[in-house]
């Protein structure tokens, strides 16, 4: 029979495990998602509405209201949080990690046992409470871990809305630059349009040889072909944009006619490196990593050698005789398997996490200098177009435009000149886009979760 100590030791620990059941973690109702909002915020410079809920009719009236101006950068970039389903995927993976958080919190549940037994007039009957010690014992450092995970599973959304607004916000300046390209490619065409035209009527009147005129036919039909193309690339670049706004169509689109005016300046590094190491999420992931296999290693040394240590108040009676009370201890003894493959993967993964960490940092340091190299670059081509080449272009055409008017020049050397000025034209839009890009993928090496094409 068990003694009064044992019978109170036993009590004892049943009250202790009801208690810590009863401050079990509950499942946060945001899933995790207000702590990936305020990474992101802080990185792209704009409020983060991050819900793993199916857009709501007040997200549906926002949206359409943003819908019913002409787009900007930030404006597509909040459509996209509120929209994008891809995203909403994403944060529904972190709140299934927070449930696992919220999960290892608590203690496996306590099994009961009763037995009866009955013959020759008498009846024996068990009965026992059991709980799980060694899950008490380790709930703390079990817990500090799915924390630390669900610290990572943060870090990643919050990558995955920052990647988005980044990618947004590159589809906004390709879609912009897409539309200016079309616009003025048929501007082209109808200029092209205009000198065939004249050049079959000239060469029906004997004034224009069959070469001259099968030129201008040609930079026309050349033109048709320009077009179409850009036209397409216009269209592509609004699906695309669509796509990553969460949008079914794309027609709904409104887009300014030009990109924004370049800065007068472009900006100093200032420490890019040391920002992008103490920023960018795809690092902080890492550290979080490295630090969960650390603790993880703690916890494998500490529990090489118990599998399962139950232990639990037990009480019998039989027939005629008196209730008998005591305890009993579940241990699984480690004769076969000491722990010791269990703790070498621990160490290996734990090495893997530094690893990563490591090149990480260096892939982080690689890419904020490229980035800053690329937009540096990209500034001073764009520069160079704006105030050199397009005004050249430009002189070039007014000194033309002056001679045509004094019977100097040729109607035909006036659609020379535009033809070649096309390729200026272009060639500037295209600049201005490449810096705007670049300016993007700067933040993004600095502040987000690494650069992507």
């Amino acid at each position: 029979m068990a003694t009064p100590l044992i019978t109170r030791a036993a009590r004892a620990a049943t009250l202790a495990a009801l208690a810590t059941l009863a401050g079990c973690a509950t499942v946060p109702a945001d899933g995790g998602a207000d702590a990936a909002a305020a990474l992101a915020a802080d990185r792209i410079g704009q409020a983060a509405p991050l819900s793993m809920a199916a857009p709501n009719a007040a997200v549906r009236d926002e949206v359409q209201t943003l819908l019913q101006q002409p787009l900007t950068p930030d404006s597509a970039v909040r459509i996209a949080l509120l929209n994008s389903p891809a995203l909403k995927a994403a944060l529904a993976e972190l709140g299934m990690t927070a449930a696992d958080t919220a999960q290892a919190g608590r203690l496996r549940n306590p099994g009961i046992g009763f037995g009866r037994v009955r013959g020759g007039g008498d009846t024996d009957i068990d009965r026992s409470v059991t709980f799980d010690l060694a899950g008490l014992l380790t709930l703390p450092a079990r817990s500090g871990m799915a924390q630390r995970q669900l610290e990572r599973a943060q870090l990643a959304a919050a990558g995955q809305a920052v990647q988005l607004a980044h990618d947004t916000r590159r589809a906004w300046i390709t879609a912009v630059a897409a539309a200016q390209s079309a616009a003025f490619a048929g501007q082209v065409r109808d200029a092209a349009d205009a000198g065939a035209l004249l050049a079959e009527r000239m060469r029906k009147n004997g004034n224009w040889s069959r070469l001259d005129q099968a030129r201008e036919r040609a930079f026309y039909d050349d033109a048709i072909t320009r077009q179409a193309r850009a036209s397409h690339d216009a269209l592509a670049a609004r699906e695309h944009l669509a796509r990553l706004l969460g949008l079914e169509r794309s027609d709904t689109l409104q887009l300014p006619e030009r990109l924004p005016e370049l800065p007068a300046t472009v900006q100093a590094p200032q420490q890019a490196e040391r920002t992008a190491l103490e920023r960018r999420l795809d690092v902080l992931a890492a550290r979080r990593d490295a630090e969960a296999a650390a603790a993880d290693l703690g916890l494998t040394h500490a529990t090489r050698f118990i599998n399962v240590f139950d232990a639990g108040y037990a009480n019998q009676s039989a027939t005629g005789s008196p209730r008998q009370n005591g305890y009993e201890v579940a241990l699984e003894l480690p004769l076969f398997d000491w722990g010791g493959a269990r703790v070498a993967r621990a160490e290996a993964q734990y090495q893997q996490a530094v690893h990563r960490t490591t090149a990480a940092a260096l892939q982080a340091r690689s890419e904020v200098r490229l980035a800053y190299a690329g937009y540096r670059t990209a500034y001073q081509i764009a520069r160079h177009y704006h105030d050199q080449v397009v005004p050249q272009r430009k002189m070039i055409s007014d000194e033309v435009l002056l001679r045509y008017n004094g019977m100097l020049a040729s109607v035909f050397e006036l659609l020379a000149d535009a033809r070649e000025q096309r390729t200026s034209v272009n060639e500037s839009i295209e600049a201005q886009r490449d810096f705007w890009i670049a300016e993007t993928q700067l933040q993004a090496a600095q502040h987000g979760a690494g650069t992507q094409p």
